[in-house]
């Protein structure tokens, strides 16, 4: 499957705007969503290739909005690569549970990131 469009979700506007920077310059259309909630929504609404999501949000935190979308009929054919702060093995370990497909660490690395979406696509 070539991964066209992204969904990244992410309640920081620096955050966004650096994912913005990387995958909108690789050619990859973006959808954006401020918080799980939102990106859960979106995730059923816009059906993209791949989102890319933070972890620590307020509301519906990153873990639990991977979990609902994978457990879910109409999306859990969608990968998710967990961009985040949290760096520890436990955290890696803990979002692969809930259905991640990939895990990145902040500040993000643009051609690591390339890389995992590559390997998923």
């Amino acid at each position: 499957m070539a991964i066209k469009k992204i969904l990244v979700v992410d309640d920081s506007p620096t955050e966004r705007h650096c994912l913005n920077e990387i995958l909108a310059k690789a050619g990859y259309q973006l959808v954006f969503a401020f918080n799980g909630e939102e990106g859960v929504a979106k995730a059923r609404s816009e059906m993209p290739d791949l989102i890319v999501m933070d972890v620590v949000m307020p509301g519906l935190n990153g873990f639990q909005a991977c979990r609902s979308i994978t457990q879910e009929e109409s999306t859990k054919h969608i990968p998710i690569i967990l961009c985040t702060t949290k760096n520890q093995e436990t955290d890696k370990i803990w979002a692969m549970r809930q259905g991640a497909k990939g895990y990145v660490t902040k500040p993000v690395d643009g051609n690591d990131l390339l890389k995992k979406i590559a390997a998923l696509g």
